[in-house]
């Protein structure tokens, strides 16, 4: 057996200790970072060969920016840490026993420490047949499917406009009001009646109408009442309808059923659920009802303390509650494995983690977002205030110079020339369920529509 596949005793004498990071999402990527000073050798894995900016997919979803603008390859990131090996492949099977990671490619890994930061998909509750026609966004691919099914709904009704004089609802349905519902709730209305305006002849993107449907008694349910309703109120003024309290049954090629009422859909959305990777049942640890391993203060399965779970994938309470599968939490888990580490290098009692929770925000459309601050004050902002906050935070996480800068720019471009340069598509040039409504041929007058917002 070779050095690259024999498992490596922790603290054998005169070896290097061997890391094996799988997943280089914001967990793996700050655990890779904090291990740079280390005498340790890391082997960082992952199925794709950049790391995505997550926060800011669903500006790549509608066309704002473009994936390269928040994405950066793994290997550019890591290239000065001369102890730090990139390979691009997927983890096939974990035996914990012999401490050994077998990846699709055939290639086996020993380790003496392993990090799982694998994140979440998307979770349609067992109705994965829905998948199809409602697409989530967790990655780039998923943004570039998002931005390209939007951006043909309008070129469709354009096309058809003029050769027959009417084209189906452009209805856009969100389900699910967390923030990445808000959020793309927000931009669809954003884009269709700030910058399509002007560049159709035949429509009026600004008539588009788009829909968040939320099981719950409101949006934002994580964040305080007063901002989810402060959300609600900025989304009714950009014209989005705001439908709490509605059960989604059913979901096909261009319709939605919720609340026993038939919608009628251009573009359907999945914003309601994610679910832990399943690379979590490898360790053959405890889970959770999504999936997430149940780790303790040091991040471990129970008995295995050289084994790491960190951000979506982890289930980690504090303070009696479980701590969120978001960016925030999966950064500082990643930042404390280099800590537990080097305790463990040092032969000193590892640090127990404590997420320092700085705050929740989310935004909503052009100068209008909701923010929960708090560090370095408490404070619940909403409106500009808040959405300057918001691009503040999201520029100065970014990774690389050029990406900050990128983003700055095209922020700026953007908002003073309602004017993207990322509306491109490619790919098919067919909708779900597009020429069934042409089928049916023209809709009735929709009635006035009324949207209650408490």
């Amino acid at each position: 057996m070779s050095e690259l596949t024999k498992p490596l005793p922790v603290g054998e004498a005169n070896k290097r200790p061997r890391v094996v990071i799988v997943g280089a999402g914001f967990g793996g990527l700050h655990a890779a970072l904090a291990l740079r000073n280390l005498t340790v050798d890391v082997t960082v894995v992952d199925r794709r060969n950049h790391h995505t900016f997550q926060p800011l997919l669903y500006q790549v979803a509608l066309a704002v920016l473009s994936p390269a603008d928040i994405a950066q390859p793994i290997r550019t990131i890591l290239r000065h840490q001369t102890h730090t090996e990139v390979l691009m492949d997927e983890v096939a099977a974990i035996d914990v026993e012999a401490r050994r990671v077998t990846l699709a490619s055939g290639t086996q890994l020993g380790y003496d420490y392993l990090v799982l930061a694998t994140g979440a998909t998307h979770s349609y509750f067992g109705k994965n047949e829905w998948a199809p026609f409602a697409p989530g966004l967790k990655s780039i691919e998923d943004a570039l499917e998002i931005r390209r099914r939007v951006l043909l709904a309008f070129e469709l009704a354009e096309r058809h406009m003029q050769e027959h004089g009417w084209h189906p609802p452009l209805n856009f349905v969100i389900i699910g009001g967390g923030p990445t519902g808000v959020e793309l709730a927000g931009a669809i209305s954003d884009i269709a009646k700030l910058y399509m305006k002007h560049d159709f002849r035949h429509i009026d993107p600004s008539k588009a109408r788009v829909m968040l449907l939320d099981n719950g008694p409101r949006v934002l349910a994580a964040y305080p009442e007063d901002l989810s309703a402060k959300a609600e109120r900025e989304l009714f003024q950009l014209g989005v309808e705001v439908h709490t309290k509605s059960h989604v049954t059913n979901v096909g090629a261009g319709w939605v059923e919720a609340n026993d009422q038939r919608i009628e859909a251009a573009v359907i959305l999945w914003a309601a659920g994610v679910q832990a990777s399943p690379l979590g049942k490898m360790l053959g640890a405890p889970m959770d009802k999504r999936g997430c391993v149940i780790v303790d203060a040091n991040l471990n399965p129970p008995g295995l303390p050289e084994v790491f779970v960190l951000g979506d994938l982890a289930h980690f309470e504090q303070d009696g509650r479980q701590v969120p599968g978001v960016a925030q939490p999966a950064m500082q888990m990643g930042d404390h494995v280099g800590k537990m580490i080097a305790a463990d290098l040092a032969r000193q009692q590892r640090p127990a983690f404590r997420y320092f929770d700085k705050g929740d925000m989310a935004t909503i459309g052009r100068m209008a977002a909701v923010a929960k601050v708090e560090w370095p004050f408490k404070a619940h902002l909403s409106g500009f205030p808040a959405w300057l906050t918001w691009i503040a935070v999201h520029i100065f996480f970014l990774i690389g110079f050029r990406n900050r800068i990128a983003v700055f720019w095209q922020w700026v471009w953007n908002y003073f020339m309602f004017r993207s340069s990322a509306r491109l598509i490619t790919g098919d040039q067919r909708l779900p369920g597009w020429q069934d409504q042409i089928d049916a041929g023209p809709a009735p007058a929709e009635e006035a529509r009324t949207v209650e917002v408490r």
